[in-house]
This record gives C-alpha cells, structure tokens and sequence, in this order.
C-alpha cells in the first residue's frame, strides 16, 4: 500500500498542495518501519545523534550543500539578507536572517501574528482539541508545560502548533509586543516531528527536548511559548533578552539545523484566531503561511 502524502493549504494558493519532504525516505523507514522504529529508540532519538549531525554541518565542506539545496526546494534566494555564496557552512545558511522587507509585520495592536514561517495548526480551546495529526490523539498541558499550576492557568485556553520543515526559515518571533521572562528549558529525547513520525505518535511533542518562555502582553494578556527541538536540530538558540520589552514580531531566536515546531499558548477567551486557520485544522489539515502574517484578534 503505497504511503499517504504530506498535504497542507497554503494560504495564499489557497489550495491544497503536497509536502515535498527532506529526507522522505530515511523518515519512513525510521517511523514506519518495524527495523527503522528500534534505530531510532536505540540511537536516533538521543542527544548524541543530533549533536553530531549539527556538528557535521557546521563544518566548512557543508557550505557545499547550500546552492543545490536552494535549487532542490526553490528557495526564493532574493528573501536572504545575504548572497547564498557567502554563508561558510550549512548551518550558517540554515538559520539564515531575511530582509527585514521579506517578512511585513500584520499591523494592529489586538492583532498577533505568526511567529514562524511554516505548517501550522490553530485550535481555539486545546482541552476539546484532539486528532492534531492522527483520530483521537492528543495530550495534556500538563505533559507539555512540564508543571501542573501552568497547566491550569491555560486550561480551556487557545494552542497554535508550527511545524517548521528544514526548507523553512528557521528563525521565530514573538506573536505580540510584551515583555518575555526567562526561557525554561526542559528536557527530553529528539523525535523527529515530521507528521510522518507524529501520525505514530502524537506524544513525541510532549517527549522532546523543549524551551519554555512566558511572554505578558498587554492585549493578550500571558502567552506561553515552547520551542520544541527534534532530530537533527543542533540546538534552540534564544537571541531576546529576557525582561527586556520587544515589539511584536520581534526575532525570539533561531533553530540550528533539523526540522521542529513552535507551539504557542494563550489563556482562555483572549484570542480569536484566524478562520482558515480553524477551519483547516479542523479538518487535521495544516495551514502553509508566514511569520509576520495575521494569527488572530483580541477579544
């Protein structure tokens, strides 16, 4: 039986189109295979693993990867701050800055936006919410956040989930001006959160390396973020300084190599989030669109 395709709506197409995904057949293999499933609890989801394939593209021959990557995925070169031909490895390129014009800001203080380019999946209450990439499975706020009393400040509240591809940028934003605390990192293995892996099992969120940070806006009122690591990603670089007020759409950080996700929390009855956005992901279905791009209003 031939495996199902990747499909996503892209907001601006307006269709649905197919994931042309990096590494599809070693992804696979790894989550999809009986053999590949035992390499990656033996090694694939450990540190080690990760950490010397970053290592690997932090090296100079990996600058190599760069131009054939940007040809194989149609990467629209004109986007980077800087010439494809001068980053000194793939990593570099990887976490790459764009254009400030490259990423315009929704404008309007109710309104938030993406913090990251990418697949995302919006569900206006995350306690009725279940079936995020497969029927039935879902998990708790508790096992998220990694401490119950947050888990209840957030109870009924809204969930964004960014899945961020190795194609995408690979920086986040924050989705509304405020005043961000102190990330909290709290560990955890390195699955891949390719739906490939997360139609398997929807856990591998909860179970993965993750930094917490809670961001108090004024018209959102607390907004948690997580950085969710995986396979590959060397690791989750914040480059805010906590305490310090920044403006919405604001750099946060970046990923270093691997694909991952952003999720991003909101208390109960403070956002209205976008209707593709909750129309699609309703369906299980993931919206394609930018940070910088509408994610919700005020209410």
């Amino acid at each position: 039986m031939p495996a199902a395709p990747i499909q996503f709506y892209n907001r601006y197409t307006r269709q649905l189109e197919t994931e042309q995904v990096y590494g599809e057949k070693w992804l696979r293999f790894a989550y999809e295979n009986p053999v590949g499933e035992a390499f990656v609890w033996l090694l694939v989801r450990r540190r080690l693993f990760s950490a010397y394939y970053g290592m690997r593209m932090s090296r100079r021959y990996s600058a190599a990867k760069v131009l054939p990557f940007v040809l194989d995925y149609n990467l629209d070169s004109t986007e980077f701050a800087k010439s494809p031909l001068l980053y000194r490895t793939f990593n570099q390129f990887f976490y790459r800055a764009l254009k400030p014009e490259a990423r315009p800001i929704a404008a309007g203080d109710r309104v938030a936006v993406l913090p990251a380019d990418g697949r995302h999946l919006a569900f206006p209450d995350v306690d009725a919410a279940e079936g995020f990439y497969v029927k039935g499975a879902k998990f708790t706020l508790a096992e998220l956040l990694g401490d119950a009393a947050l888990a209840e400040k957030f109870a009924g509240g809204a969930m964004l989930i960014s899945r961020l591809c190795p194609v995408d940028y690979h920086r986040f934003h924050f989705p509304a001006a405020g005043t961000p605390g102190e990330p909290r990192l709290i560990n955890g293995w390195l699955y891949s959160v390719s739906p490939i892996a997360l139609r398997r099992n929807i856990r591998y969120l909860v179970e993965n390396k993750r930094v917490l940070t809670l961001h108090e806006t004024p018209a959102f009122g607390t907004v948690a973020i997580l950085e969710v690591g995986a396979t590959n990603v060397g690791s989750i670089e914040q480059s805010h300084v906590p305490g310090r007020p920044v403006a919405k759409g604001e750099e946060k950080g970046y990923f270093k190599f691997g694909g991952s996700c952003v999720i991003t929390l909101f208390q109960r009855g403070r956002i209205r989030f976008e209707s593709d956005l909750v129309e699609q992901s309703a369906r299980c279905v993931e919206t394609y669109a930018k940070m910088g791009d509408r994610l919700g209003e005020a209410v």
